[in-house]
């Protein structure tokens, strides 16, 4: 099953997406795509990675090319960021079509995840006009989300750490 876990910049999306994850005592995996620039985004990176491991989370640091990574069968997966992917692949990797590579991506990795939950940001609603890139970015971010959506079993937008379900349900599950 997939879980699309979308909000606001700092408004609980990770965690929510680890107590679900946290729900299946199955292998756990985050995905990474943070890429690390400067000292500050290290450490916190690396303030992440133990708190990850303590979770039982296995970290796959991977800033572009998804579609490389293989995984356990009946794994639980954690993207965190479906944005940082799509601008690592724009912007790093200069890829033409990283919508469709994204979305290929997931789909070969949902196949061997009993559950896969994917973070993702709510962008270009500011109604500001940014340059030519970064216009590109939001188009293809809202592309992202809404191929995501369509593809998700579940739905939640989290509004100040409030989980709330725009999409199916997860029967059993606490948060």
């Amino acid at each position: 099953m997939l879980v699309l876990i979308t909000g606001g910049s700092k408004n609980g999306k990770s965690l929510i997406a680890e107590k679900i994850i946290e729900n299946y005592d199955v292998p756990r995996f985050y995905i990474a795509t943070m890429q690390p620039f400067g000292e500050e985004a290290y450490a916190a990176i690396e303030r992440h990675r133990k708190m990850r491991k303590s979770r039982n989370f296995e970290t796959i640091e991977k800033y572009t090319d998804i579609d490389e990574i293989v995984l356990p069968e009946k794994c639980a997966v954690l993207l965190e960021c479906a944005c940082n992917l799509c601008a690592n692949e724009m912007f790093s990797a200069n890829e033409k079509n990283p919508v469709d590579k994204i979305i290929s991506g997931v789909e070969k990795l949902m196949k061997r995840a009993e559950i896969f939950v994917i973070v993702t940001n709510q962008v270009g609603e500011d109604g500001i006009e940014y340059p030519d890139s970064t216009m590109k970015y939001i188009e293809n971010m809202g592309k992202i989300n809404l191929k995501l959506s369509e593809m998700a079993g579940v739905v939640i937008e989290t509004v100040y750490g409030i989980p709330m379900f725009l999409k199916g349900e997860i029967s059993g599950c606490i948060l």
